[in-house]
């Protein structure tokens, strides 16, 4: 068989991408040259990768969802041997794709990410942002290495705690308590609430209302941590967050404060999230050697000190 490894990563990222022109974006590659890489792997294997609609895009035959998955571990034994090269040269280089959960990503990749890239500048780091349950999955389709991440469960998952992280309430600098420094959850039962509507945040959040047998007044949701800040500084109502970043201002330019939650909650974990099914690179293992020395509880890269 005459094939390339090229050929099979342009098919793997049309295959996660079910596009050849989001693909191009994803690999800044031209679209012509993937659709010639997908022809030439449908004339060497026999076989018809892809379905064609031109108003859905494209979508996986069954022979090509079984040759995705064995693309996959091709392309990953292959970076495997490109780390035994680096091993025995002494020298980390080569891909590293990590995902974030998207309320970290402004607050702590910024500067980590930096200071990763310097300490090891020929490692390519790729950053990605979801919500934690689809980090999950795109660590289980190998589309990532390393996630960091909130704490989640799986067989086929390894989670480690890096930090643990306390639940703030997040209201206006005018309301009421915004100087008391703490409060009870019980003290806001009459407010409205605005929720970050993310899978894993959401029942969190959901559990801490039901200690304390409070049903929440929710007359506002949004996935963007940064709408919901926004919401709550124009006083549309109070949240929950476990981020709490350096700025106390909103993205609408009005002011916030964090409040201490004085209930007995448990913190929300905080570490690193890895695949047990995928081999780890010796980029991977850096990176989260890297990780540990600087991600911890107090202080958090990007956010104000827990006791501050």
């Amino acid at each position: 068989m005459r094939y390339t490894l090229k050929q099979l990563s342009y098919f793997v990222a049309t295959g996660e991408s079910n596009s050849i022109t989001l693909a191009s974006e994803r690999i800044h590659i031209s679209s012509p040259s993937i659709s010639s890489a997908i022809s030439h792997l449908e004339a060497e294997f026999g076989v018809q990768l892809f379905f064609r609609n031109h108003a859905q895009g494209l979508a996986l035959t069954p022979a090509g969802e079984r040759l995705l998955v064995a693309a996959r571990q091709l392309l990953r034994e292959a970076e495997g041997l490109q780390d035994l090269a680096n091993e025995i040269t002494h020298d980390v280089s080569g891909p590293l794709r990590v995902g974030t959960f998207r309320t970290l990503a402004p607050l702590i990749l910024p500067d980590l990410w930096m200071e990763f890239r310097d300490l090891f500048p020929r490692i390519t780091t790729r950053i990605y942002e979801n919500d934690e349950s689809e980090l999950a999955a795109r660590l289980r389709r190998a589309e990532l290495d390393v996630a960091i991440t909130y704490a989640q469960a799986g067989d086929d998952l390894v989670f480690e705690t890096l930090a643990l992280l306390p639940t703030y309430a997040l209201v206006p600098a005018s309301h009421r308590l915004a100087s008391a420094g703490s409060v009870d959850l019980k003290a806001l039962a009459d407010d409205p609430f605005v929720l970050l509507d993310l899978p894993v945040s959401r029942d969190y959040f959901m559990e801490l209302f039901g200690r304390v047998s409070v049903k929440p007044d929710i007359v506002a949701r949004s996935e963007q941590p940064e709408t919901v800040r926004s919401y709550v500084a124009a006083g549309l109502g109070y949240s929950l967050m476990t981020a709490r970043p350096r700025s106390l201002v909103a993205p609408n330019g009005k002011p916030l404060a964090y409040l201490r939650l004085e209930n007995d909650f448990r913190p929300m974990e905080l570490g690193l999230l890895t695949s047990k099914n995928i081999q780890k690179t010796r980029a991977v293992i850096a990176f989260q050697d890297f990780c540990r020395e600087r991600i911890a509880t107090d202080p958090m890269p990007g956010m104000s000190p827990v006791n501050g």
